[in-house]
């Protein structure tokens, strides 16, 4: 399971929906990035809000999760409206 050292921001709720989507660490969560991430949690059949998609973000870049709301909460939605877009057949 990720530690609060490698994700900071994510508390223990959010780590644990990460490890039941198969992402262990900081690595998993830069490789995938902030928006496939959440994906894979909803698909993972996660009950995870936006908050999750923000706190994900801000420990990527090092951020806190509401300044991620307010300052990239349009890029995020954006990206994942693609994403979700992109997965439809």
């Amino acid at each position: 399971m990720p530690t609060p050292h490698d994700l900071p921001g994510l508390g223990p709720k959010s780590m644990d929906m990460l490890a039941a989507a198969g992402i262990h660490g900081r690595a998993d969560l830069e490789a995938l990035g902030s928006v496939r991430a959440y994906l894979r949690v909803k698909a993972a059949g996660q009950n995870a809000s936006l908050n999750l998609l923000w706190a994900m973000e801000g420990a990527l870049t090092g951020q806190d999760w509401r300044k991620v709301a307010r300052a990239e909460r349009t890029r995020l939605l954006l990206e994942l409206d693609a994403a979700q877009e992109a997965m439809r057949p």
